[in-house]
């Protein structure tokens, strides 16, 4: 709760506030203004707080979370944001979960934890695992998904237990997909204060994404599911690597979120899990 005094300076009025952050172009700002000003413990942070922002630091790092399928995610600076599209990706990891005891899910390039912990909030039951390359992401996973979760560093499945390979039962993917000449025309909240390796995804965005079709199947479950968050342009390319590893593929879209998935299934699946929708 802030603890703001009464009586502020007009330079820190909630109007001025809302005034300095349109004009920066915070499409938003009224609603920024309000969580500034309640995350502020004094007039002087306050003031820092929304220079900052004016200045294009990420929302999310000043305040210190962001709320994800209705879970509050710690983030801090240098770590990626979770976007809300990636909403969409755990609503198709859940159905493709079985919900039993014990099912093995795997937050791969986890970021932040967002995903795991959404998942492990819905499949309390479930064994997760989380792994991501770099150590602020990591650090922010740990809290995010702590009591619940296991966070590994690492890069891609290098990271990740050996008792897990032919063993997990969902695996989600949110890898770097912007292609590199893309970069640049990114926000600069995304591209001058998120790690660049969380962004990059090679001259056409699918560098990492081949590396994870690549190994992918050997870590399923019979039965599995992979899921992979991409783009609409991208997915067809990304669709036709992954059906050439045997898997069962589709690509599902949300207009209303912008967000495109591709999801995979083992063909060691029965009918009833290789039709889930």
């Amino acid at each position: 709760m802030s603890s703001l005094p009464s009586s502020l300076p007009p330079s820190l009025s909630l109007p001025h506030i809302v005034h300095r952050l349109r004009a920066a172009g915070c499409v938003f700002a009224e609603d920024e203004a309000r969580l500034l000003v309640g995350a502020a413990r004094t007039a002087a942070e306050l003031a820092a707080m929304v220079d900052r922002r004016v200045a294009g630091q990420p929302l999310e790092h000043l305040l210190g979370w962001v709320e994800f399928c209705g879970l509050r995610i710690a983030v801090e600076a240098g770590v990626f944001v979770p976007r809300r599209r990636t909403e969409f990706l755990v609503r198709q990891a859940l159905g493709q979960a079985v919900g039993r005891p014990g099912e093995v899910v795997v937050d791969l390039c986890c970021g932040s934890g967002a995903v795991a912990a959404a998942l492990l909030a819905a499949l309390p039951a479930a064994e997760v695992h989380a792994a991501d390359i770099e150590p602020a992401a990591v650090r922010c996973a740990r809290r995010n998904v702590a009591g619940g979760g296991l966070v590994h560093e690492g890069d891609l499945f290098a990271a990740l237990p050996r008792t897990l390979r032919g063993r997990v039962d969902l695996l989600v993917v949110n890898a770097p997909y912007v292609p590199t000449d893309a970069i640049g025309l990114m926000p600069p909240e995304a591209r001058e204060h998120e790690p660049r390796l969380a962004l990059d995804g090679g001259t056409d965005g699918l560098d990492v994404l081949r590396r994870v079709v690549v190994d992918a199947p050997s870590w399923l479950a019979p039965g599995g599911s992979l899921l992979f968050e991409t783009s609409a342009q991208q997915s067809p390319a990304l669709a036709d690597a992954v059906t050439q590893t045997g898997l069962i593929v589709r690509i599902v879209q949300s207009e209303e979120s912008a967000a495109t998935v591709v999801v995979a299934v083992s063909r060691a699946a029965d009918a009833a899990t290789s039709d889930r929708r």
